[in-house]
């Protein structure tokens, strides 16, 4: 029996971004790498809301590198950070307002990728794919493969890397799968 295979759509994006974050725990992240498919389930994400979130790269502004948050949503904002690392997320709710879910960690045949610089390695992700149009299939989508998770097997926790941002550091917008099975780090390996 095949897997049952759906992309996510620009609607499932252009709802409220922690519901988009929290559900996108468990669902996949899809890259098309020299004609073969390298499917990733998603085990970590993080939400960031507009300009009044502190921690949100649009919270100072609208700037050429935050203007695909001003954008619609399903698409790429992929940025490099600390000038060697690139993180991918995807623009959330409705144009003119930036918000973004910050994709943490995969999950590739039982093998866990863990922090967002490492996943976008471990896929070739880098500022060519900024702006891209996550939801046609072309060289980097979301599927839902139909698993559930269950709200209990999703932790809600402070975000990584925002303690200049306050308060706003505590809130609980970061969702990882605290039940992933028998998955091995990445690291682990090396």
């Amino acid at each position: 029996m095949g897997i049952h295979r759906k992309a996510l759509s620009k609607a499932y994006f252009s709802r409220p971004t922690v519901q988009v974050a929290r559900s996108l725990v468990g669902k996949y992240l899809v890259r098309s790498l020299d004609g073969r498919e390298v499917a990733g389930r998603i085990i970590e994400v993080e939400a960031y809301i507009g300009p009044g979130d502190k921690a949100c790269h649009a919270s100072k502004g609208r700037t050429k590198r935050t203007e695909v948050m001003f954008g619609p949503s399903g698409r790429a904002y992929v940025y490099l950070i600390y000038g060697m690392y690139h993180c991918l997320n995807v623009v959330t709710e409705r144009e003119e307002f930036p918000a973004a879910v910050l994709i943490r960690a995969i999950e590739v045949d039982g093998v866990l990728i863990d922090g967002p610089g490492r996943l976008c390695r471990a896929l070739q992700i880098d500022r060519s794919l900024n702006r891209i149009d996550l939801t046609i299939q072309e060289s980097l989508w979301f599927e839902d493969r139909g698993g559930r998770i269950s709200k209990g097997q999703v932790a809600a926790l402070p975000r990584i890397g925002v303690d200049y941002a306050g308060v706003w550091a505590k809130k609980p917008w970061r969702f990882r799968l605290h039940r992933a099975g028998n998955v091995r780090s990445r690291r682990d390996k090396e």
